[in-house]
């Protein structure tokens, strides 16, 4: 099958990409700038005929459009999108001091980049074989567990939740699933090394739902990386 996977140079994105390689999938890994490709993802596309990188700043409809015209015109189908690129910012800001454009980035980021891609993108799924678009979000995106605090994350994760809910429903008559997954609590950049899961467990547990290996309840929308229904 073929997989786009945004955010693909690092962290859970890498781990994605090296994970559906490795299921026999081709992976179309997205980053924002290629000149940017870590050694990692270098390394995977020496090993892996089936690995293709693109520049996609998913901030920038213009590049998501270019994308898609390329794909079209190489006939290619999409089996499973994942939008996995994101931004936490100005965790330690209360809100008294919370800079303005740390919420606009991150919601430029984390929800307007995952619209943006599914705009222009989710066409060139495959219609009723099972395809999959997955927005990851986070256990901070659910209002039924606020915590406090990390305003631009929670609220853009929040809202990219009601998207894919959204989404769902579009995509439902194409055949298409949509969930929007908490991919657990994962030692990358952005979840810190005190984190308890690997990046690889939870890459490989949101490829079981991409492949349908997990099964989910058909009016379930956000889970976790196991699958597990999570509250909105």
């Amino acid at each position: 099958m073929n997989y786009l996977i945004t955010g693909a140079g690092r962290g859970l994105g890498l781990e994605l990409t090296k994970a559906a390689l490795e299921r026999g999938h081709s992976v179309i890994a997205c980053i924002r700038e290629t000149a940017d490709a870590t050694g990692g993802l270098l390394k995977l596309a020496a090993e892996h005929e089936r690995l293709h990188i693109e520049r996609l700043n998913v901030t920038h409809e213009e590049e998501a459009m270019r994308l898609a015209s390329k794909l079209a015109k190489d006939n290619v189908k999409l089996h499973c999108i994942i939008n996995n690129a994101g931004i936490l910012l100005a965790r330690d800001h209360s809100i008294e001091t919370l800079p303005m454009h740390s919420v606009r980035l991150s919601f430029d980021v984390n929800v307007y980049g995952p619209m943006i891609v599914a705009k222009h993108l989710s066409p060139l799924l495959a219609d009723n074989e099972g395809a999959r678009l997955l927005n990851i979000s986070s256990e901070a995106g659910s209002m039924a567990m606020a915590y406090g605090g990390d305003f631009p994350y929670a609220m853009s994760k929040a809202t990219l939740n009601m998207f894919s809910i959204q989404l769902k429903h579009l995509l439902w008559k194409r055949g298409i699933r949509v969930f929007a997954i908490h991919p657990g609590w994962i030692r990358t950049d952005m979840g810190g090394n005190n984190a308890p899961l690997s990046a690889g467990e939870s890459a490989q547990g949101i490829l079981d739902i991409a492949d349908g290996t997990t099964k989910i309840a058909d009016e379930l929308v956000f889970v976790d990386y196991t699958g597990r229904s999570m509250p909105l």
